[in-house]
């Protein structure tokens, strides 16, 4: 299973959540591998961090630019899930990821500048699934403020409802200074003691992953 992480803009927390996933999975004795194709080479730095503080179970990752494509067709064979961290623009590595990635995910914060740019998201998971029609895209409400309001939800949702291409996920990821915290220790918020946190992150991967039931 090829799971691209992505969006139209950056400072998402698309790094934050490609990394919890792959630690959260790999805990679940799934061989999963990190693919890194955004030039900051945050979840290359995070895998080197989980490395060097010998953190186990080790969490590997690839860096690659360009049209990655025939790579993660490759890495399909050798892992069980792949998870794609790419970077927060319309790029040559995201549209070629689109073209062979089994789901999407695309996080975005529940604020007016990151739902505007959705259409364009749309527009490329429309493009990808002329090539790649079993393609499944979700925007994920992330960085979300830690005390839940509906309207935040709905206002998402609405903005949402405009689009054919995208669904709203059912979990929220909210802002809490632990997922920060993690990513520059080498840790998945899952291995550490928050545990609001911590069922965000086995929310997420029970509503993607049947192998993380």
């Amino acid at each position: 299973m090829i799971v691209l992480v992505a969006a139209e803009k950056g400072g998402t927390g698309k790094s934050t959540i490609a990394s919890n996933i792959a630690v959260h999975l790999v805990r679940q004795n799934v061989d999963v591998v990190l693919v890194d194709t955004d030039g900051q080479a945050t979840c290359a730095r995070f895998s080197e961090r989980r490395d060097e503080a010998g953190i186990g179970p080790a969490v590997p990752c690839i860096q690659r630019t360009g049209d990655v494509a025939a790579t993660l067709r490759d890495l399909s064979r050798r892992y069980q899930v792949i998870v794609v961290d790419a970077g927060g623009r319309d790029s040559r590595e995201m549209r070629s990821a689109m073209a062979v990635s089994n789901l999407l995910l695309v996080p975005t914060r529940a604020s007016q500048a990151d739902l505007e740019t959705l259409p364009k998201v749309n527009e490329l998971v429309s493009l990808a699934r002329g090539l790649n029609p079993d393609l499944k895209a979700f925007a994920v409400l992330s960085m979300a403020p830690s005390n839940p309001t509906i309207r935040e939800v709905d206002d998402a949702r609405e903005a949402l409802s405009q689009f054919d291409q995208l669904e709203l996920a059912d979990t929220i990821i909210r802002d809490r200074k632990v997922y920060r915290d993690a990513l520059l220790n080498g840790n998945g918020v899952v291995e550490l003691s928050n545990s609001q946190a911590c069922a965000e992150i086995q929310l997420l991967a029970q509503e993607f992953f049947e192998v993380a039931a």
